[in-house]
């Protein structure tokens, strides 16, 4: 229930307009007895429709346009049987604004006057003493009513565009970052093999041949630095390796923060904890193939949570991606998956497109790990 009201009542641009609704609703009270239940049926179906459209994926642009005419008819019922309320044509102000958030401005303008010449015919021939002005002064409060809803709108689109590119700077600055740690740790691991490496072992080569002196050869002192010097070199040898194997892009971490500014899908991601990519181009590819994925998902399947599964096969990387969803239609590639083939090809990977057995679209994607490419 308390999900069910944030949908519908609690959502901002709703607000004001059930206030209005409530305000017209008071002043129902000058209508007449006699038409009281169609009034009243006509307020209750307009309230119903209006916080329908919340409740309706945005997919479904037929039921959008039988919920509109549905508010249209009742609004308009409403000024009919209460033509000398004054208050009634403000459900027009709501309507309009409403439908700023679904259709362009030609076809709002276009299904604006038709309203408010359906509004000036109902107050003329209920007898209202003003019909054209009232009609006029109610369609400047739509005007007004319009360009608010339209800024509102796009400002929250860009918004929320502004989210997604930052988290997209967020997650290729979080690759970056771990490809500069990753050259500073191989030019370290060099720096020691070659030039602290090169001196221990020049330092040994003298302490043999120290010891090879015969009045040395018993000295505690230079078996001890011996003994020490391999020690030590052995020591360099183990950092060298482990600053290289510590090598790796952080891929989780830049995936999480792509997904984290999106409301939904969710991502659920599994990463093989032997998976130690190092080559940016790939981690990048495999970066954009699950934002367009997260994408496609809240654009055409309006899913709640995306799955990214990434596995090593042998000498082979593993991308499986499935939603929650429902793909609508046969599987076509629009410019999207185009260009997520067109990545996947270029770094030497396939990709399959098919269906779970809950009918949402599957993506599965393989690359090849060779020396040039390591995990």
């Amino acid at each position: 229930m308390t999900t069910l009201l944030r949908r519908t009542v609690l959502q901002p641009m709703n607000l004001p307009a059930l206030l209005t609704w409530l305000a017209v609703a008071l002043s129902l009270r000058y209508a007449g007895d006699r038409d009281a239940p169609i009034l009243w049926l006509s307020m209750l179906t307009f309230a119903a429709s209006f916080l329908a459209h919340d409740l309706l994926p945005e997919r479904h642009r037929s039921w959008r346009a039988a919920l509109f005419a549905l508010e249209t008819a009742s609004a308009l019922t409403v000024c009919w049987f209460a033509s000398r309320g004054g208050a009634a044509p403000a459900l027009l102000v709501v309507l309009i604004a409403h439908m700023t958030t679904a259709y362009p401005p030609r076809v709002l303008i276009a299904l604006a006057l038709a309203i408010n010449l359906a509004l000036y015919l109902i107050l003329l021939y209920g007898g209202s003493p003003a019909p054209l002005v009232i009609t006029v002064i109610f369609a400047g409060f739509e005007s007004f009513a319009a360009l608010i809803a339209h800024y509102a709108r796009n400002a929250e689109q860009t918004r929320d565009r502004l989210a997604l590119v930052n988290a997209d700077l967020l997650a290729t600055r979080a690759l970056l970052a771990d490809s500069a740690r990753d050259a500073e740790r191989l030019r370290m691991a060099r720096e020691l093999h070659d030039v602290a490496g090169h001196k221990l072992t020049a330092m040994m080569l003298n302490l043999r041949a120290l010891a090879a002196e015969p009045d040395l050869a018993e000295r505690r002192e230079v078996q001890l630095a011996q003994q020490l010097a391999g020690e030590l070199l052995g020591d360099i040898r183990g950092v060298v390796q482990a600053l290289r194997d510590a090598r790796g892009l952080d891929l989780a971490t830049a995936l999480r923060a792509l997904a984290a500014p999106m409301p939904k899908p969710a991502l659920d991601l599994t990463i093989d904890a032997d998976i130690h990519l190092t080559d940016p181009a790939l981690a990048e590819t495999l970066l954009r193939v699950v934002q367009e994925a997260l994408t496609n998902s809240a654009r055409h399947a309006e899913a709640e949570r995306v799955a990214v599964d990434i596995r090593r096969d042998g000498a082979t990387l593993r991308m499986r991606i499935e939603d929650d969803g429902q793909a609508r239609g046969p599987l076509r590639e629009g410019n999207g998956l185009a260009g997520m083939r067109e990545r996947i090809d270029a770094a030497g990977g396939t990709l399959a497109l098919s269906r779970n057995r809950h009918g949402a679209m599957r993506i599965d994607a393989s690359f090849p790990l060779n020396p040039a490419r390591p995990a």
